[in-house]
Formats: C-alpha cells, sequence, structure tokens
C-alpha cells in the first residue's frame, strides 16, 4: 500500500497528495472504514455526548481533509484502506493535523464580534491549537470605530494572540501574513461573510475563489465555499472551508470552561477555592476582582458567563 495526504474533499471523492511521488490521485473511501472499534487513549476518539466515555466504542470514522492515510491503486478505483492517527480533529471546520487557525474576523458587516471571538479561542484552547487572529475589511470601517476595536484587541494582544489587521481588496496588511504559513497545516475559519475567501485570493491570486456580499436581510454572509480544500502557500497549506454562523463546543460540565480561559487559569491560585473556583458566585474571587479592576475585560467575562450558562443549559444528547 502507499502513503497519501488528503488535500481536498468533494462529496464522497478524495484528492490524496502521494508522499513519495507528490502527485495526486483520486480516491474513495473503502467501506469498512466507516466504524471503528475506539479506546479512549485512540487518535479517533471523540466524547460526542455525556455517555461517550462510558457506553460508546464502536464510532462513525471517515477520512477528511489533513489526514495521512494509506491507500491501494492496485485496481480500477483507489481505495483508502487506512487512516492515520491524528494529532487533533476538529468538527467544524471538519479537518485534522492542523498546526494553526487563522481566525478571521471583519471590522464591519458583519461587525466585529468579541463573544465569537471568545467562543472560538475557548474551543481552539480546547483542541490545543494556535490561533492567530485577523480582522478584515478596515477599509469599511471608520478610523474612530476601528481604533475602538483596536484597543479591545490589546487586551488579547496581552496574552500573547498575534493580531493582523488587512484590506484583503487592496492587499493591505496581506505581505506581513506570508511568513506564518512556512511548513505549518493552517486553517481560515470565521463567520460567513468576514472575507475568509477574499483574504485567499489575495494570498493566492490564481485561485479566484467566489466571494459575495453579505445578505443585508439576514445580516450575515452567504455560504461561498462548498466544499474543503487544502491549498499549498509559501511551503505550507492552508484550508479553506464552508463558512459558518454557528460553533459548538463539546464540553459537558460547567467546571470545565474554566479551563480554556488562560487569563483566568494564571489568576486562579489566588482564588479563596483555588483550582474549584468557577469564578462565578464564590466569595475572594481574584478573576472577578480582576474585572472590577479592569485587568481583565468585562466583555470577556461577561462571555464566559454566558458560556457556563450555555453548558449549564444544554440538553442532553444520545
Amino acid at each position: 500500500m502507499k502513503k497519501g495526504f488528503i488535500k481536498r474533499l468533494i462529496a464522497n471523492q478524495y484528492t490524496l497528495i502521494d508522499s513519495e511521488t507528490l502527485e495526486e490521485v483520486i480516491a474513495y473511501a473503502r467501506g469498512k472504514l466507516r466504524y471503528m472499534k475506539l479506546d479512549e487513549d485512540n487518535s479517533f476518539y471523540r466524547q460526542l455526548t455525556k455517555k461517550t466515555k462510558k457506553e460508546q466504542k464502536i464510532m462513525q470514522v471517515s477520512p477528511k481533509v489533513g489526514d495521512y492515510v494509506y491507500y491501494d491503486d492496485s485496481e480500477d478505483q483507489v481505495l483508502i484502506m487506512e487512516i492515520l492517527p491524528r494529532k487533533n480533529d476538529l468538527v467544524r471546520p471538519d479537518v485534522c493535523n492542523v498546526d494553526q487557525v487563522l481566525l478571521v474576523f471583519s471590522a464591519i458587516k458583519p461587525d466585529f464580534s468579541a463573544f465569537l471571538l471568545d467562543k472560538f479561542l475557548l474551543i481552539l484552547n480546547q483542541e490545543k491549537l494556535t490561533p492567530i487572529i485577523v480582522i478584515s475589511k478596515i477599509d469599511l470601517i471608520e478610523d474612530e470605530n476601528l481604533n475602538q476595536i483596536k484597543e479591545t484587541m490589546k487586551y488579547y494582544e496581552s496574552m500573547g494572540y498575534l493580531v493582523y489587521y488587512v484590506n484583503s481588496k487592496q492587499r493591505i496588511g496581506i505581505d506581513v501574513l506570508s511568513h506564518i504559513f512556512k511548513d505549518k497545516i493552517t486553517v481560515l475559519a470565521g463567520q460567513t461573510g468576514v472575507g475568509k475567501s477574499t483574504l485567499l485570493n489575495a494570498l493566492l491570486p490564481g485561485l479566484e475563489l467566489k466571494t459575495q456580499e453579505i445578505s443585508h436581510a439576514l445580516g450575515r454572509g452567504k455560504h461561498t465555499t462548498r466544499h474543503t480544500e487544502l491549498y499549498m502557500y509559501n511551503e505550507g497549506f492552508i484550508v479553506d472551508t464552508p463558512g459558518f454562523s454557528k460553533i459548538e463546543f463539546l464540553i459537558f460540565h460547567v467546571d470545565e470552561v474554566k479551563d480554556f480561559y488562560p487569563d483566568f487559569v494564571k489568576l486562579s491560585d489566588d482564588c479563596r477555592f483555588t483550582s474549584s473556583c468557577l469564578h462565578l458566585n464564590e466569595p475572594d474571587c481574584r478573576v472577578k476582582e480582576a474585572v472590577e479592576k479592569g485587568e481583565i475585560l468585562q466583555s470577556r467575562y461577561d462571555n464566559y458567563v454566558q458560556f457556563c450558562d450555555e453548558v449549564k443549559n444544554q440538553k442532553e444528547k444520545y
């Protein structure tokens, strides 16, 4: 069998890059790949419900963009025979073995959302992925409003996140982005309509990906990317994925949420109840004190409270 890397998925058809020849191969998944018996240490194991850990050992596993696989080309139809272990596995966007995620947020149309930013960061921290934040459409917003966004983003920069501001249509800010892709698999992620395809076109002008303005009736972007594909760029790969406006995290217990807020974790040892403090109603909470003093953004704490409520109120999945 030969080894390959999945760079594109359209319907049930996979485009592989052969690991030795670097040639592209069209392949299909062997039927028996669909269901695998997994233990908790398996790289394909995902806790999809509260009960998964105890009860579900047979899980459906399909190849996805980013997978390394073994394939057989001895017959007329090339078949993927085995998926190699994954180092990480995202559901939305549906890719794996990612090194970093380029989080794209528009300054306007749709308006910048600190809530969505915090939700993306929570999910990426849960998946142990490195986020890089890009604010797009800076040419469409008034300077005063852009400066307000930049003031907010200073807090995230103080946490160690890289933040870039771009005007993709005029290629302003694009050149300084180029170096971050080398030897990495990078996913572009964000709401529909924020300019992911426009940014990708600016990075890779030959692609000419379809873009659309946001829907004024819906107040959000229309879907323009129809499949998941990986493009070579600057000795690395960029993954363009179908846009989405709803993202979900797989957290089942409210006490887990705080663990994915690194700025909260840093202060939690100074709480009266240290590791057991949820930073909600407990007395002598260092995190709440930091919010009151302006050391932590009020909006970030408010989003944290809302995420905790989401986890508490989520319906059981079976």
